[in-house]
């Protein structure tokens, strides 16, 4: 019989659309998941697929090589889209991609499907995964853009005619649009659609209010090496231990909440709430490290090439040889970034209390308002003159 390889949550649209698969193209499916560090429910995964009479299941644990391979070069990069989305969806669909293309292979699938949208931007960026992956030998199927269904009533109603159980969210309707890792939660759709409607409270998975958040202060050290965090006050973890306990530290502190109408890959805009704790952290930590070992070019270099780098991952061109070079000019110098970084978490704010770094590149000397005497003032009248003359140049 043939396969496919559908990246399956075991939730309500990816049921329907193995179920459909079935019906449409006479195959059987290989129910794909990649554990990245979403709410993940194991026995429900294994026991909704069993029912729509798959036979082959596969859960795999991505979420160390999630971090280390995509998010801290994001993070990085300071990757910020539209000057707040920090990625955390956009950078998932490439490893998921690439993983359902290698099991593909394996089984000797024709095909991979996905459950993304027929209006958003993760269609395209599974789909140029696959494309790199596995060029033209492997069919992909979107069923979003082939089924006739139009509206989620027609997949409720596809879901009961084939007594696929439909899940209730905490209000008892039909439930959000959520995807969530170990780096975001997003949420989408109902009364987030309409942008004067405030975002209820009760969407939040894993960030308090900055309300409701502790009165007292939390006080964390992050250490880098090489440009990335490799412990968490003065205790060294893996890469997903240390997002997971940035997480949980800036969850309960109320910071990494986003509200944010984009503007899609395809031309139409959307609002999603974000929330990334720990992500929130690591940008500002990072950024504040590199300000005492950079030096001004290599700086001012990776602030002009970010919106492209952030661009190019939004829109699903993490495997492209722009993102690769782009990468390469950000990470040129990240041997120079290490040392430690204390922040303090307050109610929905990070503020640094201090850089501590052997690094060459801050010197005291130079700053200190104390001593002048190595500082030659007759080159900077001249330096302002320059750029007086320039102020009429086109």
């Amino acid at each position: 019989m043939k396969k496919i390889v559908l990246a399956y949550s075991g939730g309500l649209d990816t049921s329907i659309i193995l179920r459909w698969l079935q019906e449409n193209y006479k195959a059987e499916v290989i129910a794909y998941t990649s554990d990245i560090g979403q709410i993940i429910d194991r026995k429900k995964i294994f026991r909704n697929a069993k029912k729509l009479g798959v036979r082959k299941i596969i859960i795999e644990d991505l979420k160390n090589v999630f971090v280390k391979d995509y998010v801290f070069p994001m993070v990085r990069a300071h990757a910020v889209y539209e000057g707040v989305y920090l990625l955390g969806t956009s950078i998932a669909r490439p490893l998921i991609a690439k993983r359902q293309i290698s099991i593909a292979k394996k089984f000797k699938a024709f095909a991979v499907s996905h459950g993304a949208t027929g209006k958003g931007n993760d269609q395209i960026r599974f789909e140029l995964g696959y494309a790199y992956f596995g060029g033209k030998k492997i069919k992909i199927i979107a069923p979003w853009r082939e089924w006739k269904m139009q509206s989620r009533a027609d997949l409720i109603k596809y879901a009961r005619e084939n007594k696929i159980s439909i899940p209730k969210d905490k209000k008892g309707a039909p439930p959000f649009s959520v995807d969530d890792n170990l780096f975001h939660t997003s949420t989408e759709g109902k009364v987030l659609e309409n942008p004067k409607n405030s975002a209820p409270e009760f969407i939040f998975q894993r960030t308090v209010s900055p309300e409701k958040a502790p009165n007292k202060k939390t006080k964390v050290k992050i250490t880098f090496k090489n440009s990335d965090p490799i412990a968490i006050n003065g205790k060294k973890l893996i890469p997903e231990k240390i997002l997971e306990k940035l997480n949980f530290l800036g969850g309960k502190n109320g910071i990494g909440r986003v509200d944010l109408v984009e503007n899609r890959f395809i031309g139409i805009k959307s609002r999603g709430v974000y929330e990334t704790p720990g992500g929130t952290i690591l940008y500002a930590a990072h950024r504040a490290m590199e300000s005492v070992t950079l030096d001004k070019k290599t700086s001012h270099e990776k602030e002009r090439v970010m919106p492209k780098y952030a661009e190019l991952v939004y829109n699903g061109y993490w495997f492209s040889k722009q993102r690769i070079k782009l990468q390469k000019i950000i990470d040129k110098k990240r041997t120079q970034v290490a040392g430690e970084v204390v922040l303090s978490l307050y109610k929905g704010n990070i503020t640094i209390l201090s850089r501590i770094t052997k690094n060459k590149a801050y010197s005291l000397k130079k700053v200190s308002f104390e001593e002048n005497k190595s500082f030659n003032k007759k080159k900077v009248e001249k330096f302002i003159k320059f750029h007086s003359k320039q102020l009429n140049k086109a």
